[in-house]
């Protein structure tokens, strides 16, 4: 039965309930087609974005190291370690870290005052799995620990509590030195991908990763942005056996080694 409208000497015939869903149908059809394509092309936004930003910090250490002999940000001496909230337990591991518990800048974190003051959330990915609030990280710094997205390689230390007698000298740009396989440093800072053990939860110790874990934006020391596929996990930190949480530092630092190979 169709429903007619009439106006003057006109009428018009509505749809019948047949017709509009078919209509219906043929919108939900074409939106299942499309919406691959759009997440698709969102996620491809957001994997530019942090290029972007990694970009932009690859400028500002090679300011840092322009106007500190050739050397990058590094440090400060991590403080005696109380709690497994403190995430920077070794005075040179690589770390995500902008601030120490006691607010003082830490790795990337030391390019806020002078070289990111203007733009200090190229420090946070766009592509992050998680909820993160780059606003309420960045008011951390200073006052407590906070944490960007980026693992900072500032140093090869492995071990976990660990503190050096003196500054490494082999940190400069130019020459960063040999990585554990003996061969050149050549990443300085990568998406972080890192799991973690669920039972750590209660000491701020999650989960984070980016990109769907499925690639790796990678900084390396010439100032060039990579993206690197992980497919097999050669990026992904994987601590989700408890056991293995000794071994952060030194999986991070494989990371980041990994990236090392590249071309």
């Amino acid at each position: 039965m169709h429903s007619t409208v009439r106006t003057g000497r006109f009428a018009t015939r509505g749809f019948t309930l047949i017709e509009l869903l078919v209509v219906i149908g043929i919108l939900a059809v074409l939106s299942a087609l499309l919406l691959p394509s759009l997440t698709s092309a969102k996620q491809k936004g957001k994997l530019a974005g942090c290029i972007s930003n990694l970009r932009q910090t690859g400028f500002a250490i090679h300011g840092y190291a322009s106007d500190n002999d050739g050397l990058i940000p590094y440090g400060p001496v991590a403080p005696p370690f109380t709690s497994p909230s403190d995430f920077y337990p070794s005075t040179g591991a690589p770390t995500s870290l902008l601030s120490l518990r006691n607010g003082r800048p830490v790795g990337l974190g030391l390019l806020l005052q002078h070289y990111l003051a203007a733009t200090p959330k190229v420090l946070f990915c766009p592509g992050t799995d998680q909820p993160v609030d780059s606003d309420l990280e960045l008011a951390k710094v200073g006052k407590s620990q906070a944490q960007g997205s980026y693992y900072y390689r500032h140093g090869g230390v492995t071990k976990m509590f660990f503190t050096p007698s003196n500054f490494p000298t082999s940190l400069n740009l130019d020459d960063l030195g040999k990585n554990r396989a003996g061969e050149p440093i050549r990443a300085l800072a990568i998406d972080s991908i890192f799991l973690a053990p669920p039972d750590l939860a209660e000491f701020n110790i999650r989960t984070r990763t980016h990109h769907r874990k499925q690639a790796a934006n990678v900084l390396f020391a010439d100032g060039h942005v990579a993206t690197r596929s992980n497919p097999d996990g050669r990026f992904t930190v994987d601590l989700t056996t408890y056991a293995e949480v000794h071994d952060t530092f030194s999986k991070i630092l494989k990371a980041l080694e990994n990236a090392d190979e590249d071309p």
